[in-house]
């Protein structure tokens, strides 16, 4: 009886240390990936619609599943909304690596697909976007206030170039259903302002969050015209972590941003009042 005591004990004391090392491994390993977590959505008006949020419509939007492969494949590829339509994606990943799904027009994907090719370690964050780890499932809420033809692809390096993109069509409406549409005027723009001349090298932009654990800083920036790379909202590492402590979601600033090794470093920053 003793014997089977202690030999379940050291099998208990075996499971206990093995997860233990998986959990050190996994957290030592660093996991890249990030998923779209619960925020506040920035109403901003884009060419291929505008941003929205599900308990904020007056009607369920409608739901439509997207499925990502390691294939360099969506399906459906083909998406038929009627314009106004406010649509729920969910976006699956079926495959063992990390896709994304991207919606825009083709010559801003094309611009995005090339920034990606030549800064592979950049990370965008936009509510148009969902990056979704192997397994994982994104979603992403949209009004398409806007008739046309648009795109949605896989931008990351490699992915986009392999064929991983489909369209949206989405199809006139009753003029009574487009002035009932949510426009910019209604939301929060995009770019912000200018607020004064400063060297060549610094970028506009406003802070949307400040992340310590990760040391992180989400930015909406204009262009920065060091890296030839045109305004969007990234999240940057930063140089030195005391950067963090300078400023807070919703200031206007100033930075420098840097490519090191890939990535890109914001390696100073000021407020601007």
């Amino acid at each position: 009886m003793k014997l089977i005591q202690n030999l379940r004990a050291l099998s208990v004391g075996t499971v206990l240390v093995g997860l233990a090392v998986t959990s050190l491994a996994v957290h030592a390993h660093g996991n890249e990936d990030h998923v779209k977590t619960a925020a506040p959505v920035k109403l901003e008006q884009k060419a291929w619609g505008i941003a929205a949020e599900a308990k904020a419509t007056n009607a369920a939007p409608r739901v439509i599943a997207i499925s990502m492969t390691d294939a360099m494949r969506f399906t459906p590829k083909l998406i038929q909304v009627k314009l106004g339509e406010t649509v729920k994606f969910v976006i699956k990943n079926d495959g063992q690596m990390l896709h994304e799904f991207v919606l825009g027009t083709k010559a801003e994907l094309d611009e995005h697909a090339a920034l990606m090719l030549k800064f592979p370690g950049m990370e965008h964050d936009e509510p148009y976007m969902a990056h979704v780890p192997a397994g994982k499932t994104g979603e992403i809420v949209w009004t398409f206030n806007r008739a046309g033809d648009f795109d949605f692809a896989c931008l990351i390096a490699g992915h986009y170039q392999a064929g991983m993109v489909g369209q949206v069509k989405v199809s006139d409406a009753t003029p009574a259903a487009v002035a009932a549409l949510p426009t910019a005027a209604t939301a929060a723009t995009a770019a912000p302002a200018s607020p004064s001349v400063a060297a060549a090298d610094f970028s506009d932009g406003e802070i949307r969050k400040v992340d310590k654990d990760t040391q992180r800083l989400t930015i909406k920036h204009g262009a920065i015209k060091n890296l030839d790379m045109p305004g969007m909202t990234m999240l940057f590492r930063v140089k030195d972590p005391a950067l963090l402590d300078k400023v807070k979601p919703g200031d206007k600033v100033k930075f420098k941003a840097e490519s090191v090794g890939g990535a890109i470093l914001v390696t100073e920053i000021q407020v601007v009042e």
